[in-house]
């Protein structure tokens, strides 16, 4: 596999379309932290990590509304890609929709949303787009 980040937002995407309600996706820690990122942004019900084999997985639980059965996660958006890495500084910092999107970084202080890398003052590479 050439590009994890993109098979992880495949995997939950193709769950999404197909109503399901839990996806399990094989575990990195890259994955982990835009899982954690995912719930604490309300774009997951919940998340549990899995301990089996040698890689482990991760279980998410997606979120839908009660009445309307639609998902939290409109699109997700892969940016940078194995073959085209794009990086920004914290002066040039990505609006996902006006600021209700949230982009997915990968900085020099961890994975954050660009709000904390502008708070912080630090760029890095943009990974995904969560609206």
């Amino acid at each position: 596999m050439t590009d994890p980040i993109a098979d992880y937002l495949t995997r939950v995407r193709n769950a999404i379309m197909a109503k399901h309600r839990v996806v399990e996706i094989p575990a990195s820690n890259l994955k982990k932290e835009i899982t954690k990122i995912l719930f604490e942004k309300g774009y997951i019900l919940n998340y549990k990590f899995v301990e089996e084999g040698p890689q482990g997985s991760i279980k998410i639980a997606l979120k839908y509304d009660p009445v309307n059965k639609v998902n939290a996660i409109k699109k997700l958006i892969r940016i940078s890609t194995p073959g085209l890495r794009k990086y920004t500084g914290y002066k040039d910092m990505p609006r996902v929709l006006n600021g209700l999107g949230v982009a997915v970084l990968s900085t020099s202080k961890g994975v954050m949303t660009d709000k904390e890398a502008r708070d912080l003052k630090v760029g890095g590479e943009i990974l995904c787009y969560v609206y």
